[in-house]
């Protein structure tokens, strides 16, 4: 009989090639645990404690400080070693109160970034989708795979739809209140989030229309005036006229 469902294993010559781990050493490494992000764009909490923090030397010693809830995860307490984290999430360290923010890093693709304890309390999350729910209400569906409703007055005339797809949405975690949004439009300051120039950080000039919406060509400027191209499913609006997160550095 066939296989039902997806393998529970995964070898590390096969892992995303951004996780930190030796690759001949031994056969197998965690697989992550369906939930936000998928496996190319995250990393298992197992290796952030303990290749990337370097909070535990081995699994066992990982999986205990996980599971005795040291760590949480855009507010939240997570206990399963498996747990996916990725783009935006916000790392806390329960004992020492150290605080990381998941972001694009240049050549590295995504590693935790240091922040201060008030920027922990908020996340920027970009809109995948749109919809329409019952009573005429709007349902914004982020990237993190969170869903945030969007109360409408009138369905016929819905004032409070100011939010578009591929714009950032800023919330406060872990009560996922709505604080500020960044529309995606010329000037506003975005982060390259895939392809060669991950990491990058620039003013978006121009959209190129294109037949496929997530397919368009955008125009980016980096601080030193240079120009280069991506699509538009690879950046993500990080704020008006200067970024609302810390960066690493060589991100500009």
């Amino acid at each position: 009989m066939a296989r039902m469902g997806g393998k529970k294993h995964l070898k590390r010559l096969v892992a995303p090639d951004f996780w930190p781990v030796l690759r001949k050493e031994y056969k197998w490494v965690v697989k992550p645990s369906p939930g936000p992000h998928p496996i190319e764009r995250s990393i298992p909490l197992l290796i952030l404690v303990r290749d990337i923090l370097g909070y535990a030397e081995t699994g066992r010693e990982a999986r205990k400080v996980i599971a005795e809830g040291h760590i949480k995860v855009d507010g939240k307490v997570r206990r399963n070693y498996k747990y996916p984290v990725g783009l935006m999430d916000v790392i806390e360290i329960v004992d020492t109160g150290e605080t990381f923010r998941i972001v694009p890093v240049p050549v590295k693709f995504m590693m935790p970034v240091p922040i201060s304890r008030e920027e922990a309390s908020f996340k920027l999350c970009r809109i995948e989708n749109k919809t329409t729910v019952h009573g005429g209400n709007i349902q914004l569906n982020l990237h993190d795979g969170r869903n945030i409703i969007i109360k409408v007055a009138d369905p016929a005339n819905p004032e409070e739809d100011i939010y578009k797809t591929v714009g950032t949405v800023k919330i406060s975690i872990p009560g996922q209140e709505l604080l500020d949004y960044f529309p995606l439009e010329e000037g506003c300051t975005v982060i390259v989030i895939g392809g060669r120039n991950v990491g990058r950080v620039a003013k978006l000039v121009s959209i190129s229309e294109g037949m496929r919406h997530y397919r368009k060509q955008v125009t980016l400027e980096d601080v030193r005036g240079g120009t280069f191209y991506t699509t538009l499913d690879k950046i993500m609006v990080i704020g008006r006229d200067k970024p609302e997160i810390t960066l690493p550095e060589g991100a500009a």
